[in-house]
């Protein structure tokens, strides 16, 4: 359940991106998936996470930016990304884990990450 993660770039002040974060495998609609974010020089934080069930967790920084969805048919979880600032900008990393989670420890499978710069 090696998940990728894809939909970086570069984006001005106030614009949107939308993430994907793919997995393989017919299971895929009992994982949580957690997408995560790293600054450079900064320590990873938890962005959003969503159970099997849809059940959703948004961090305060970015709760009412930032909307996390899945389409279970296709094997895929969306980060959907408004109002972006240049604090948004580092590497988004999604993960698979058997728990519904904040914790990066309870996640088992990273994905390689895709970078999101907010820059005018």
């Amino acid at each position: 359940v090696q998940p990728q993660a894809s939909g970086g770039g570069l984006v001005q002040p106030g614009g949107s991106l939308r993430l994907s974060c793919t997995t393989s495998g017919r299971t895929f609609n009992v994982y949580g998936i957690g997408w995560f974010r790293q600054a450079p020089g900064k320590e990873r934080e938890f962005v959003a996470a969503i159970a099997g069930s849809g059940l959703t967790y948004t961090a305060n920084s970015v709760k009412g930016r930032f909307t996390i969805s899945r389409d279970n048919a296709k094997n895929t979880v969306y980060l959907q990304m408004n109002s972006l600032q240049p604090e948004d900008t580092g590497v988004y990393y999604c993960a698979t884990s058997t728990m519904f989670s904040s914790q990066a420890n309870r996640y088992d499978y990273w994905g390689q990450g895709t970078l999101v710069t907010v820059s005018s």
